[in-house]
């Protein structure tokens, strides 16, 4: 796995935007799918690998591309005071642009790719997987939709900044079933994702009543003003929020008017961008509120992980032999796409001589628990 350190963005327009963080930067790539794809990481400071952190996906727009979407959403500085990890992966081309495929054609599978990237930054760092959530610009906001219908296991809540669902596949549902938190903020004169739909997507407030009524939440959302602080930006805000759901879950709004296709208080400013408030901000906001564990209680990652903290395994890297410091009544080797390599009982010496190269999980299982570890054969 090749990595670089970036010292330098080259970010031609949108390089005004960018303020230098104390974080670090991290370029690097996975391969999902049998296709290699790149991610940009950044790693507040503030991180301590002693301290589980939660990861926030930052998923760009049709066309857009990671070295645009993290400046332009520009998460750093919250990122820096409240200690989460911020990933912003790369689409893949398709009819000669860069997207996420959240039900748009092709056979890349970008619900995969998402899953697989939790796992490889989880090798390296130390994440909470009870607080992994994704939002996004347009088509990040679209393919975040997408997640919370195909991926409700590992995505904690989602927030969409002009996106909207598709029509073909408005009627999903999270499976396994669980309520699950959305925010939308999205712009009434949006000329790309209409805020009132067309016949690719459907209308905003179709899809907040959806999120709404499947979460059970109240019917009448408390309704905010936002204070119209900068009238030079042509646009004004109205926040709603639907509360009272199941487990705690929310549905939010905002619910820009005259804005336009673009995020609320970044740079540079877009036709009506809106400068009223931060959409980063809220949606850090919205998201600390939850832990998967809320929803889906059965599969606290806490709990599954409850066999020995202290359990370990040695040589990591390792290119034959894996040592386990237990003897575990059944171990599980998996590799970074999910399907099982090796499995065996009653040992705590696992040869792996016969792995290709890469990364690989394994599930140990002793006594009625059981713990999941991560190695590189190497």
């Amino acid at each position: 796995m090749l990595r670089k350190i970036l010292i330098v963005f080259a970010l031609s327009f949108l390089s005004q935007t960018f303020v230098a963080q104390s974080g670090v930067n991290i370029y690097d790539s996975i391969v999902s799918g049998g296709i290699q794809r790149k991610f940009r990481l950044y790693i507040p400071n503030s991180y301590n690998a002693s301290t589980a952190a939660p990861l926030v996906f930052n998923l760009h727009g049709y066309t857009s591309n990671s070295a645009q979407q993290m400046p332009y959403a520009n998460f750093m500085p919250i990122a820096d005071t409240a200690k989460f990890l911020i990933v912003s992966p790369d689409g893949t081309v398709f009819n000669g642009a860069q997207f996420w495929n959240a039900g748009f054609g092709g056979t890349v599978n970008d619900v995969q790719f998402i899953s697989d990237l939790i796992d490889s930054i989880g090798l390296n760092y130390n994440i909470d997987l009870n607080a992994v959530y994704s939002c996004g610009m347009s088509n990040g906001g679209i393919m975040s939709y997408y997640l919370a219908c195909n991926l409700p296991n590992r995505i904690t809540a989602i927030a969409s900044v002009t996106g909207a669902m598709l029509n073909p596949w408005f009627g999903c549902t999270p499976s396994p079933t669980r309520a699950f938190p959305v925010m939308e903020i999205h712009g009434t004169s949006d000329g790309t994702v209409p805020y009132n739909g067309n016949a690719q997507f459907s209308p905003i407030d179709t899809i907040i009543k959806k999120w709404r009524v499947y979460n059970n939440c109240n019917p009448s959302p408390t309704t905010f003003s936002v204070p119209d602080i900068v009238t030079s930006d042509n646009s004004t805000a109205i926040h709603y929020k639907y509360t009272g759901g199941i487990n705690g879950s929310s549905v939010e709004l905002f619910k820009v008017i005259n804005g336009s296709h673009s995020w609320p208080g970044a740079l540079p400013v877009i036709a009506n961008t809106n400068q009223d408030f931060s959409a980063s901000k809220e949606i850090w906001r919205f998201f600390r509120q939850y832990k998967l564990s809320h929803f889906i209680p059965n599969v606290s990652i806490k709990e599954q992980n409850s066999i020995n903290e202290n359990l370990s395994l040695y040589p990591n890297p390792s290119h034959d032999i894996i040592n386990i410091s237990v003897k575990a009544d059944k171990i599980e080797i998996s590799d970074i796409r999910g399907r099982i390599v090796k499995n065996d009982s009653y040992t705590s010496v696992i040869n792996v001589s016969d792995l290709e190269p890469g990364i690989y999980f394994i599930k140990v299982q002793k006594d009625a628990s059981s713990k999941n570890l991560r190695f590189i054969k190497d």
